[in-house]
């Protein structure tokens, strides 16, 4: 018996129908997904010429923010409707920068020096990525209340650690945690300050240190104690091969 050819689909029609086999359909990233990937991207990189162009003149404006980011003016527009919008936008990243650093805090830490300088060490390469803010506060282009928001998680994790130091005995007690916690916020971003007038420069190391010593703790054993955490993040050497 003589077998039949297998009969051909009528031209222009798929030999493959839905549901014959992933394998046999072509994937395609949807439009709409292309697009909000696109748009995420171009407001990520107009952040960030804001960040760097704030930080060198606090006076820029949009189009300068705009040519710096590579974009049209009006495409600033599409993303944010103004320069305190904008600047929203940077506290907003500086928010979840500081709020995962915070929880950081939260990590078991033998002690509560170790804790402190662990938080400071992780925390500070946020601090002086978004250092911008602190002028632009002091500008009133950021209110306060939005300040108290970006700050709020390392308010928290600083006072529970100074409490729980205080009654370690490792913390002076001359003041309450909240307290403490405000004079140790102010002289970080006052340190922070010094390093946008160009002044100092830190790796988080001094400023580290210098938040224990504040504290209360013995100036050997906040050298030590920084040194410590600094050597085992970088890690031990690689021996060479």
């Amino acid at each position: 018996m003589t077998s039949r050819p297998a009969r051909l689909p009528p031209r222009g029609q798929d030999p493959h129908p839905a549901g014959t086999g992933a394998r046999n359909r072509r994937t395609r990233t949807p439009a709409h997904t292309r697009d909000r990937t696109g748009a995420a991207d171009t407001r990520a990189r107009i952040l960030e010429a804001a960040r760097r162009e704030l930080g060198r003149n606090p006076d820029c404006t949009l189009a300068d923010i705009a040519e710096a980011a590579g974009v049209a003016r009006r495409t600033v527009y599409v993303h944010f409707a103004g320069r305190a919008e904008l600047v929203g936008g940077l506290a907003a990243e500086a928010a979840e920068a500081v709020r995962l650093a915070s929880e950081v805090a939260h990590v078991t830490a033998p002690d509560a020096a170790t804790a402190l300088a662990r938080f400071v060490l992780t925390l500070w390469p946020a601090a002086d990525r978004y250092r911008v803010l602190v002028n632009l506060a002091r500008r009133q282009d950021l209110g306060a209340h939005r300040v108290d928001e970006v700050l709020a998680p390392a308010r928290t994790a600083v006072a529970g650690i100074l409490t729980q130091g205080q009654r370690q005995g490792l913390f002076h007690t001359t003041l309450p945690p909240g307290s403490l916690s405000r004079a140790l916020e102010a002289y970080l971003l006052s340190l922070l300050d010094t390093v946008n007038a160009g002044a100092w420069t830190d790796d988080g190391t001094t400023a580290a240190t210098a938040a224990l010593i504040v504290a209360g703790v013995d100036r050997n054993l906040a050298t030590t104690t920084v040194r410590r955490l600094h050597d085992d993040a970088l890690g031990p050497p690689h021996s060479p091969h």
